[in-house]
């Protein structure tokens, strides 16, 4: 009688990664929130006088292109993965594969690379989008902007998964669209931090959508490291996952 072992756990991992990111790029409704809105809303903005701004002597494409990469993060790492993580939870997808040899770790380690895997296409598309509409990034910012993505997606995957794990599915659904829209609006992506009046620009600095946006910017824009925002997306992301692994629940 011969025995099976199970893979090693980075195979394991490695192959729950590549579902996931199959998962996201083969459902329609996802692929419209990740890359064609983002994509869309970069277009509108460059394109179109609809909302007018003050790019600070930047051209508008130089201006809005960090907040829209910023936006299209927190679109996979959040609403997405929100939404995807609730529905498995609530058909049991969930429960099975905690009790397998991925184990819980493994599929949240599986469920972060996929998102990362998604935000590459993300930034490809985005990217070229950009450069076509004569987008001029500062190279040497490249590496601040790679560190204000991984913060960003650590935190919002954290809050996406805190959601999908205390919320019911539908309400999951409404939920994260809705966060989405409003940060987006309203949380320093589309109209920077510094740009809204009173005391909502400090507010809003302090929202992991304002820091994320802000760290994007100097990074592009400035090629410079915004160590403030960055520490805030730091934060976030600890405190976030410190509060999901107390209170998900897993069925």
């Amino acid at each position: 009688m011969t025995t099976s072992t199970p893979a090693p756990a980075s195979r394991r991992i490695f192959a729950q990664a590549t579902f996931e990111t199959r998962a996201i790029l083969r459902n329609g409704e996802q692929l419209l929130v990740t890359i064609i809105l983002p994509a869309i809303v970069l277009v509108g903005l460059v394109a179109t006088d609809v909302v007018s701004m003050d790019t600070g002597g930047l051209s508008r494409v130089d201006y809005v292109t960090p907040g829209v990469l910023a936006l299209a993060v927190m679109a996979t790492a959040f609403t997405s993965q929100a939404i995807a993580t609730a529905f498995d939870r609530r058909n049991g997808v969930l429960r099975l594969l905690a009790t397998t040899p991925l184990g819980r770790g493994g599929l949240v380690a599986g469920k972060v690379l996929g998102v990362l895997a998604v935000e590459v296409v993300q930034v490809l598309v985005l990217a070229t989008t950009a450069l076509f509409l004569g987008w001029s990034p500062d190279p040497s910012g490249l590496l601040a902007a790679l560190v204000a993505v991984l913060l960003g997606t650590a935190a919002f995957t954290a809050l996406a998964l805190l959601i999908a794990g205390t919320m019911r599915a539908e309400g999951v659904l409404a939920v994260a669209n809705l966060v989405l829209i409003l940060l987006a609006l309203g949380g320093g992506v589309i109209i920077p931090a510094d740009h809204l009046p009173g005391i909502l620009g400090p507010i809003v600095m302090a929202l992991p959508s304002g820091a994320l946006a802000e760290a994007m910017s100097a990074a592009l824009v400035d090629g410079t490291f915004a160590l403030g925002s960055l520490a805030i997306l730091a934060l976030w992301a600890a405190a976030l996952s410190v509060l999901t692994a107390r209170t998900f629940r897993w069925q």
